[in-house]
C-alpha cells in the first residue's frame, strides 16, 4: 500500500492490486466523512479512470465523503460477465465498509458497463428493513418506517454516466454501426467473440441454463437477489447521457428512454455548467401508465428493449444531458464525460461539478 501521496489537501492511496482510496488530509475532516462514494469504471478500464472524479469530489465536500475507486474488475477482467464483476464489486465494497467501521451512507457513481455492474451490486449488498419499528420522537411520537440497507449503510445516490441500461444489441445504441442493420445484427452474433461474456450480457444474446438475458432478470427481485428494491432504496438515481459522438454507448439507452422521448435540447447557456444542455426529472411510472403507452415497435426498438425501458421507469430518476458537440475532443465523449485523463479536465470537468453541486441536495 503506497500511503502519504498528497497533492493540495487530497490524500491517496494506492494498493498493490490497483484500488485508490482518496480522502481530506486534514484529520478532523477525514474523522467526520462518513459517506462512502464507490467510483466504478467501464469495460477494460482501471481504477485511475476516476482519478480526477475522485479527486474533487474530496476537494469539495472534504468532511463528508470517502472515496472508494474499484479495481477488482479492472481490464481484460471486464470481459467476465456482468453478473461476475457485480459479485466481485460486493466482495469490494463490504470490504471497505469494514474498515471503515465510521462510514453511514453510501452512493455510487458508475461509468459505462461500470453502471450495469453496479445495479447488479447493489442487488447483491441490499439488506432488507428490520422487522421492529422505532418510534421517532422528535416527530411527535410517529412510527418511522423501517428501511433496508446497502451493506448496512443508507443509500444516498445512485449515478451512472454513459451506462447501457437498456444493452446494447437496439438500433444505434451502438452508434459506431452507424445504425446499419445489417451491421447490428452481426454485431450481436459475434461480439462475444470480442468481449467474451460481457458482450453476450451487452447484446442480450446470452441465455444461461435457459434463463432470460441477464439484464432482463435485473428488473426483479428473486431468491438472494434484491435488484429492484435495492434501486428503489436510494434517494436519487441519476443518468448522465452523451446526446451525440459517443460511439460506444447510445443516448436512448444510457438514459432510459424510448426514441419518441428524446428531448430536443439547445446549447447550453449556463456558464457554470457549458456542456449540460437538457435536465429532466421523471417520475416513477406504475403499471396503470403503461396502458397508455404505445405497445407497436418501430425498427429503432424491440419488444425487449421495451421491456427494460417498462421496469426501469418503475423508479423515479433525474436525467442529465450532455453535448460536446463544440468540443475539439467530441469523438472521444464516452471518455469525456467521465474526465478519463488530464487532457480532458478543460472539457468534462463541469459535469462532474455538476454531479458534487447536486451530490448532497
Amino acid at each position: 500500500m503506497r500511503n502519504g501521496v498528497a497533492t493540495n489537501g487530497v490524500c491517496l492511496s494506492e494498493s498493490v492490486n490497483g484500488s485508490r482510496d482518496v480522502w481530506s488530509c486534514k484529520d478532523s475532516d477525514s474523522l467526520s466523512a462518513d459517506h462512502l462514494v464507490i467510483m466504478v469504471h467501464g469495460i477494460l478500464g482501471s481504477s485511475s479512470d476516476w482519478k480526477f472524479g475522485a479527486e474533487q469530489f474530496v476537494k469539495r465536500l472534504p468532511d463528508k465523503v470517502f472515496v472508494h475507486c474499484s479495481e477488482q474488475n479492472m481490464s481484460k477482467l471486464t470481459l467476465d460477465g456482468v453478473d461476475v464483476m457485480g459479485e466481485r464489486l460486493t466482495k469490494e465494497v463490504l470490504d471497505v465498509i469494514q474498515q471503515k467501521p465510521n462510514l453511514r451512507n453510501i452512493s455510487f457513481v458508475a461509468h459505462s458497463v461500470g453502471g450495469l455492474v453496479a445495479r447488479y451490486a447493489i442487488g447483491r449488498l441490499y439488506r432488507p428493513p428490520k422487522e421492529e419499528v422505532k418510534e421517532d420522537i422528535s416527530s411527535n411520537g410517529c412510527k418511522e418506517e423501517p428501511r433496508g440497507t446497502i451493506g448496512g449503510l443508507e443509500a444516498v445516490n445512485f449515478i451512472t454516466v454513459a451506462s447501457p441500461h437498456l444493452g446494447s444489441r437496439g438500433n444505434k445504441q451502438v452508434p459506431f454501426l452507424f445504425g446499419v442493420t445489417a451491421f447490428e445484427k452481426a454485431a450481436s452474433r459475434v461480439i462475444h467473440w470480442i468481449f467474451r461474456r460481457t458482450g453476450r450480457h451487452l447484446f442480450l444474446t446470452d441465455d444461461d441454463e435457459g434463463k432470460p438475458p441477464l439484464l432482463k432478470r435485473m428488473l426483479e427481485d428473486h431468491d438472494e437477489f434484491y435488484f429492484m428494491s435495492a434501486l428503489r432504496l436510494f434517494k436519487r438515481r441519476v443518468l448522465y447521457s452523451n446526446v451525440g459522438y459517443d460511439h460506444i454507448v447510445g443516448w436512448r439507452t444510457s438514459s432510459i428512454r424510448r426514441n419518441s422521448e428524446l428531448p430536443k435540447w439547445k446549447e447550453s447557456l449556463n456558464e457554470m455548467y457549458p456542456h449540460i444542455v437538457y435536465e429532466e426529472h421523471c417520475k416513477a411510472c406504475d403499471a396503470d401508465q403503461y396502458e397508455t403507452i404505445s405497445t407497436e415497435y418501430d425498427g429503432s426498438s424491440d419488444k425487449l428493449e421495451e421491456e427494460l425501458v417498462r421496469g426501469l421507469s418503475r423508479v423515479s430518476w433525474e436525467k442529465i444531458d450532455v453535448s460536446f458537440h463544440t468540443s475539439r475532443l467530441r469523438f472521444a465523449a464516452h471518455s469525456v464525460i467521465q474526465v478519463k485523463d488530464e487532457v480532458m479536465h478543460i472539457e468534462g470537468a463541469d459535469v462532474i461539478q455538476h454531479m458534487i453541486d447536486h451530490f448532497l441536495t
